[in-house]
């Protein structure tokens, strides 16, 4: 009985930990809790390419924190890479290798050890924190972790072009149940696709700065990755692996004309297919070059199109420093809702919105979120995805609120559950009801009769934030 509990022997003395919720690689509650991290898969496999092997274990395919302890005893390094939302169980897991390993090191780095360094300091099980980029460190780091200080800043690479492809048999395989519609080492179907699904970064900065991301604190600029590489990587993992869709899990993909114009140029004509893919945008530049992101859309399958509306107000969106307006969002909107059509006709499948929508936000009016929802229902082509706005540290209003003892999220609770109550203060009863359609007259006055007539039930459609 429960076989897949059983000690797999240890190769290393150096232990990977990938972190995630508890389960989440053996009864998922969706897709995205199956995706794989790239800040993982990039420095095992420089560790791995300079002779610095690593033995790999997840929480997320544990059921349990015994079963995780159990697995622990007996290495003498561990290494985690702590995301804000994966904080609470990094340092669960640092506490429970300390007790089985009392001389053991753990090694941490990753986006919360940049943008909440006095969190990661106050736990003494962190041995070694990096700031920063890890790619040019991990390796002396590792193989000689008493020759750093305590706290240690690394430098990245200048360009994406300097990192080899990942290994992506280095990242974590899901339980055997999942297995077969997985498809490890590549991703599992998320929603739109079709399965296998490759993720994979071409860019790595977001140049805005919203106030309530703080990707800009912990990302260096760094140069794109060439267009030659990203294709050529994909045609190995379709001749290894089978290729159905693709994830450009870049911030901000729509960037940088001179690169998408190349994209646009080769990927049709060099790619072994031109996958579909799931991409993100901004409403302000795809008001800037709309026939870019029409040629995009028509000439590289770019068929699941993310862009960060966040609100229908303009109030809202100058609050979050968006540099976006409600006329650029309804821009955008009215392009897909055409490109849609016009794919429809054709007897094509249309391209969808992945819309991001942010409620919840401190100041937001009543009537600031049904401008919103009336913005959500004017897409005929959409994947909603709402999320309440979550104050993360290393975001100017994450910081603020923090401050102001108004944020409810903590180290012991930095999780990303769709429903969490994450501001004091905030009317949370209120965007329930705005999402389970109680407030559908109010959002209905001034759309035209398409819009009136869909549904003003979202409740579905809340995400993690």
């Amino acid at each position: 009985m429960f076989k897949f509990w059983s000690r797999q022997p240890q190769k290393s003395k150096i232990l990977w930990l990938d972190l995630g919720d508890l389960g989440d690689l053996v009864h998922p509650d969706g897709p995205h809790e199956q995706w794989q991290d790239h800040g993982l898969g990039l420095l095992r496999t420089i560790l791995h390419n300079n002779g610095v092997e690593t033995d790999l274990l997840s929480t997320r395919a544990m059921t349990s924190w015994p079963q995780l302890q159990k697995k622990l005893r007996g290495y003498e390094t561990l290494i985690m890479n702590v995301r804000s939302y994966t904080f609470p169980v990094a340092y669960k897991s640092a506490q429970l290798f300390k007790e089985v390993n009392p001389t053991g090191m753990v090694l941490v780095g990753g986006m919360h050890a940049t943008v909440a360094l006095d969190e990661m300091v106050e736990i003494e099980a962190f041995d070694r924190i990096v700031q920063g980029p890890g790619e040019n460190v991990i390796v002396d780091l590792v193989r000689n972790p008493h020759a750093f200080e305590r706290v240690t800043v690394g430098v990245g690479a200048k360009s994406m072009a300097e990192w080899p492809m990942i290994n992506r048999e280095l990242w974590p395989k899901p339980h055997r149940r999942l297995r077969r519609n997985f498809n490890w080492p590549l991703e599992p179907e998320c929603g739109w696709g079709p399965a296998p699904v490759v993720t994979i970064i071409t860019s790595r900065v977001c140049p805005w700065q919203c106030v309530f991301c703080n990707e800009a604190s912990y990302i260096p600029n760094m140069g794109r990755r060439p267009v030659d590489m990203v294709i050529e990587e994909l045609n190995y993992l379709d001749n290894k692996y089978g290729v159905g869709s693709i994830v450009i899990h870049d911030s901000m993909f729509f960037q940088n004309p001179t690169w998408l114009e190349e994209w646009i140029e080769k990927y049709p004509r060099k790619a072994n297919k031109v996958w579909p893919y799931w991409a993100a945008g901004r409403s302000d530049t795809v008001r800037q070059w709309p026939e870019l992101f029409t040629a995009l859309v028509r000439e590289t399958n770019w068929n699941t199109i993310s862009i960060g509306l966040e609100s229908g107000s303009d109030r809202i969106l100058r609050l979050l420093n968006k540099e976006c307006t409600a006329d650029d969002n309804q821009f955008t909107i009215e392009m897909v809702n055409k490109l849609g059509d016009e794919f429809v006709a054709q007897g094509k499948q249309p391209p969808k919105l992945w819309a991001n929508i942010m409620l919840g936000i401190p100041g937001e009016t009543h009537e600031d979120a049904f401008d919103t929802m009336r913005m959500l229902k004017s897409m005929r082509y959409v994947f909603p995805s709402i999320s309440y706005y979550a104050p993360y540290p290393g975001s100017a209003l994450g910081y603020q609120l923090i401050a102001e003892g108004k944020s409810r999220m903590t180290k012991e609770n930095y999780h990303r559950f769709p429903d969490d109550e994450k501001v004091v203060g905030v009317d949370y009863q209120f965007y329930r009801q705005l999402l389970a359609g109680k407030f559908d007259a109010e959002v209905n006055r001034g759309l035209d009769e398409f819009a009136r007539k869909r549904s003003g039930i979202f409740t579905e459609a809340l995400v993690k934030a």
